[in-house]
């Protein structure tokens, strides 16, 4: 599997001249901006729509002022490189495009107007990507936690990199409709099921993003459908960084073959160990609890994290019975091990829930059914699935963070199932000619 992190960068300069901050995109939208805020000043005055453009092109340029250049990547030495054009980014970019233009062409089917769709797409974008955002900051936040809060808030909204998590996203759109969908008194629960399809699909795109990322990997695997990631992904040779599933496993053991995990009582042992494997030969037993790496001692995996990335020939590991176990380390090697393709379980999920609801749409007999199966089915298929996913934190050393959220997402949906056989049969929403079964 290669890895599509980057698909290509934008440079930071163009003829000695920056193309981002105080250089030639600010420059072109001087050119632009200002002599169209002039011409409708001059023919039209100074009315409420001249302010809301001249408001939404004041936006662009403070971005371009301000914003690119902070979201431009560093080299080492923190010299700007350019704006990279993310795999990911783009991904999540055709999501939302596609999820819009499903939900366009199955309102104007349904007798509602697209500017609806728009205006709440819009707003469930941004607030569904601040939720997102903002679940996943917070489940790590170890890796944001910085001193310098203007680069810990540009960190934070540089989501072209990934970092976001569906539940957080899901959420956050909901509350968005909700609040859209109340204030233009609009039918909620049959707005939801008209959309709900063009939700998953713009998932089932975003998760393809995952993949070209490496991020959302799953377990290791035999499998013959397993995949592996290159040490490197594609990007800048500036920023050459161990992709996501192969640094996991070197900072956990398992690409020197002496995987370190917790067992019940949170101890740090010895995982499963290959037979062939140099730490096998030297004495080291799968069960044997680990008191130091190298000289250091652990109180839990994730201590070793460093250990492991920094060792580069001898290992030497101190039992808690007292044995000194040592071995010389191979080589590392240029690919993971094999891993379940997660990203592509999620993304055939997604599209299959996608037709699903297409095509149990035209037999709803209530509003809020469509909706309701969606979210049951997704917040089932979820749970299951992250049993095979190795980058999502636990709770407790059983479920990951995201498993009770599936769990709260299924008592929802069975609450709005219950809402919904109280209800009237019938649908808010005109039926078109290819939907008249919806009034049988």
């Amino acid at each position: 599997m290669t890895v599509w992190q980057t698909l290509f960068p934008i440079p930071h300069d163009l003829f000695g001249l920056p193309l981002f901050g105080m250089g030639w995109l600010l420059g072109i939208w001087a050119v632009v901006s200002i002599p169209l805020i002039g011409w409708l000043t001059l023919h039209h005055g100074w009315t409420p729509e001249t302010r809301g453009h001249a408001m939404v092109l004041g936006m662009i340029g403070l971005a371009i002022a301000f914003l690119l250049p902070r979201l431009e990547d560093q080299a080492p030495n923190g010299e700007p490189i350019g704006l990279l054009i993310r795999g990911y980014g783009v991904m999540l970019l055709l999501g939302v495009v596609g999820g819009i233009g499903l939900a366009v062409r199955r309102a104007r089917r349904m007798g509602v107007h697209p500017d609806h769709i728009l205006s709440l797409a819009f707003w469930m974008f941004v607030v569904g990507i601040t939720g997102a955002r903002l679940f996943y900051v917070v489940t790590y936040w170890d890796q944001f936690a910085k001193d310098n809060l203007v680069q810990l808030a540009f960190d934070v909204v540089n989501v072209a990199k990934g970092g976001l998590v569906v539940h957080g996203s899901l959420i956050g759109g909901l509350v968005a409709a909700i609040v859209y969908l109340h204030r233009n008194r609009l039918p909620t629960l049959a707005i939801a099921d008209l959309i709900a399809p063009s939700m998953v699909l713009g998932l089932a795109l975003g998760r393809v993003g995952c993949l070209m990322n490496g991020c959302c990997f799953g377990d290791e695997s035999d499998h013959p459908w397993s995949i592996t990631f290159p040490r490197f992904g594609n990007v800048v040779s500036q920023l050459q960084r161990y992709t996501p599933p192969y640094e996991f496993q070197l900072s956990q053991g398992i690409l020197h073959r002496a995987p370190l995990v917790t067992d019940d009582e949170g101890r740090v042992v010895v995982g499963p160990l290959d037979e062939d494997s140099a730490a096998a030969a030297a004495g080291l037993r799968s069960g044997d609890r680990v008191r130091s790496l190298n000289g250091h001692s652990l109180s839990t995996p994730l201590d070793a994290s460093s250990l492991w990335a920094a060792a580069t020939s001898t290992v030497r590991i101190e039992t808690a019975d007292g044995r000194i176990i040592s071995w010389e380390l191979p080589g590392l090697p240029e690919r993971s091990r094999p891993v379940h393709p997660t990203q592509i379980y999620s993304a055939i999920n997604a599209g299959l829930l996608c037709l699903l609801l297409v095509a149990i749409y035209p037999f709803r007999r209530r509003d809020g059914e469509v909706f309701a199966i969606g979210l049951a089915v997704y917040a089932i298929t979820r749970f299951v699935l992250e049993f095979l996913r190795a980058d999502e934190l636990s709770v407790g050393g059983q479920l990951t963070y995201s498993q009770p959220v599936s769990v709260t997402l299924l008592v929802l949906a069975a609450v709005l199932w219950a809402f919904t056989r109280r209800q009237p049969q019938g649908s808010a929403l005109p039926a078109s000619p290819r939907d008249e079964v919806c009034a049988t």
